[in-house]
């Protein structure tokens, strides 16, 4: 696959995999968050091998039933938005994706109405 230029630098983690679960890309943060893990080892492992249970088996219905799934975490005093959801290639399902990006603890909200 080739490696998508964007995203190398892109301040949020990101980790791309296909319909198996095995991990084909993984940008520099998220190298850089996975590193105790094996960082840019684990391109080429299958990453339910990285989630324990219940998280592993959250994961395998999601890609199966090909759903995003969006939530907060807070780790080490940071809050972190997980996005994780399919990804196609010209309509064909092609594998999930998780990107994940440190927010502030209170952010933000703006109702902007069609008017």
């Amino acid at each position: 696959m080739e490696k998508n230029t964007w995203v190398e630098e892109f301040a949020g983690s990101v980790v791309v995999c296909d319909p198996e679960g095995i991990i084909l890309e993984m940008n520099e943060k998220a190298v850089k968050t996975f590193q105790k893990s094996g960082g840019a080892e684990l391109i080429g492992s299958n990453l339910l091998d990285c989630h324990p249970e219940p998280s592993r088996s959250k994961l395998i219905e999601l890609m199966e039933q090909r759903r995003t799934n969006m939530y907060t975490i807070e780790k080490n005093g940071v809050k972190k938005f997980i996005y994780q959801s399919p990804w196609y290639l010209k309509g064909e399902y092609r594998g999930f994706l998780e990107m994940v990006l440190e927010v502030p603890a209170i952010l933000p909200h703006f109702i902007r109405d069609a008017s």
